[in-house]
């Protein structure tokens, strides 16, 4: 029994070291990549976002797998939590697209808008009778 806790613990030691470590390569990805380490040096958006997401997600499942012990239950069990999770990041990812929409299609209303309400609207009453114009 003591030999398995000690397992545990070195396990689990490992684990929060290796995370703290990732942690410290996407600190610094992002810091060598905006120039702050080394003056002049930029790196493309989606180079340090891919490497950022690729870190994140493999945090997550160490996270998931050590400290939930998903890695030690049944194919089963597993897979009815990380499938739900699954249709979540989809989920953000099409609200992510659905407000980008919303949000191209609401500066064309408001376009639209300026231009109607910088021309006067000539509305014509009765035939014969003169016209009004409304702002």
């Amino acid at each position: 029994m003591a030999h398995d806790y000690e397992k545990s613990k070195k396990i689990a030691l490992f684990t929060i070291i290796l995370l703290g470590v990732i942690t410290i390569v996407e600190v610094l990805i992002a810091l060598a990549g905006k120039g702050y380490i080394i003056k002049g040096f930029t790196a493309p958006l989606w180079i340090m976002g891919l490497a950022m997401i690729g870190l994140s997600l493999f945090k997550a499942y160490k996270i998931v797998y050590e400290f939930m012990h998903m890695g030690h239950e049944v194919r089963s069990l597993r897979l009815s939590v990380l499938l739900p999770m699954l249709l979540l990041v989809w989920a953000v990812i099409a609200f992510f697209n659905e407000g980008s929409a919303w949000g191209n299609n609401r500066s064309k209303i408001e376009e639209k808008n300026k231009i109607e309400t910088t021309e006067s609207i000539q509305v014509q009453s009765l035939p014969g009778a003169d016209t009004k114009e409304i702002e």
